[in-house]
Order: C-alpha cells, then sequence, then structure tokens
C-alpha cells in the first residue's frame, strides 16, 4: 500500500526543500560538517593537480564528498539517539559510535586514496 503524499514534480520539488532544510541544519548545528565542507572547498582545486586524468580527479573528488555524505548520515543517526531521550543506554551508545566508525573509515579512505595518487602522480612512486 503506498502512503499518501504529493507525487510527480510537486514530490521532487517537496523532497529538495527537506534536503536544503537537511543542509542548512548540518551547517547551523555541526560543526564536523562545516570543517569538512571547508575542507573539501579547499581539496577541489587541488583534486585537478594531483589528479594525473579525468578518472582520478572524480575519484578524489567522490571519496572527498564521500566524507560529507557518511558526516550527515551520523548526524542524523545522533539527532534520533538524542531524540530518543538523554539518559545512557548501551545501543544509544553503540549507534552513536558505529556512526562516528563510520565518518573515521570514510577519512581513513580518503587519506589513503590522496595518497596514494599524490605518491604516484607527484612523487613518482610505484
Amino acid at each position: 500500500m503506498a502512503k499518501p503524499g504529493a507525487t510527480g514534480l510537486t514530490r521532487i520539488i517537496n523532497a529538495t526543500g527537506y534536503s536544503m532544510k537537511g543542509l542548512k541544519s548540518a551547517w547551523l548545528n555541526e560543526a564536523a560538517f562545516r570543517q569538512e565542507l571547508v575542507l573539501i572547498l579547499l581539496l577541489m582545486p587541488l583534486a585537478f593537480w594531483v589528479g594525473g586524468d579525468l578518472n582520478q580527479i572524480l575519484l578524489l573528488i567522490a571519496v572527498s564528498w564521500l566524507v560529507v555524505i557518511v558526516e550527515v548520515l551520523n548526524s542524523a543517526v545522533e539527532a534520533v539517539v538524542d531524540r530518543i531521550g538523554s539518559e545512557h543506554h548501551e545501543l544509544s551508545g553503540r549507534a552513536k559510535d558505529l556512526g562516528s566508525a563510520a565518518v573515521f573509515l570514510a577519512l581513513a579512505l580518503n587519506v589513503v586514496v590522496w595518497g596514494a595518487l599524490a605518491g604516484r602522480n607527484l612523487l613518482g612512486w610505484w
């Protein structure tokens, strides 16, 4: 059974509005989001210098944006957990720790990809 609501172009317009509201909320309420977004904006021009071809440039840009995407999801998990209650609960702690681990893994992937391509293209390794 389909849930009631807007369809077609109206649904797309509404979804875009919700997405913009979420991005605004992330910017206003999440310091890590702001820091990672500023870092990406600084790294994007470097992707054209570090990347040897279009595929490498796109890979550098994609892994950089992956960090911000995972951060937004982590923030969503944290908001839901905080909404449920402020008392300590093992599952709440686990959910927050797993979200944090996801951000850490995305950052680590970023370091590996940027490091490998910089090593190969700028330093002549491999």
